[in-house]
């Protein structure tokens, strides 16, 4: 499997902020039209914006295209895209 390849490098390509290529990735949790949920070689990588569609999905080859309006990419460890120290209020009370 080339996505956990040593040599392979987890990369993600924006173009236009209308395509977003996505390589080692190795399972999606969830997506819709405004949200993917998206396990990757560098952790889970949550992508929000608009009129989200796949354009392509492989995950034998580790390779995911989605089009739409990209808006924002967060990188967190924990599922569902929260993060592991209680998102805002965890921060608040530390």
């Amino acid at each position: 499997m080339e996505n956990t390849e040593a040599g392979a490098k987890h990369t993600v390509v924006i173009e236009d902020r209308s395509r977003i290529k996505i390589n080692r990735v190795e399972d999606v949790e969830s997506f819709n039209e405004e949200k993917a949920v998206v396990y990757t070689a560098m952790g889970v990588m949550v992508v929000t914006g608009y009129n989200f569609k796949v354009s392509k999905l492989n995950v034998d080859d580790g390779q995911l295209i989605i089009d739409g309006e990209v808006d924002k990419i967060e990188y967190t460890e924990a599922a569902g895209g929260q993060e592991q120290s209680g998102g805002f209020f965890g921060r608040l009370f530390r």
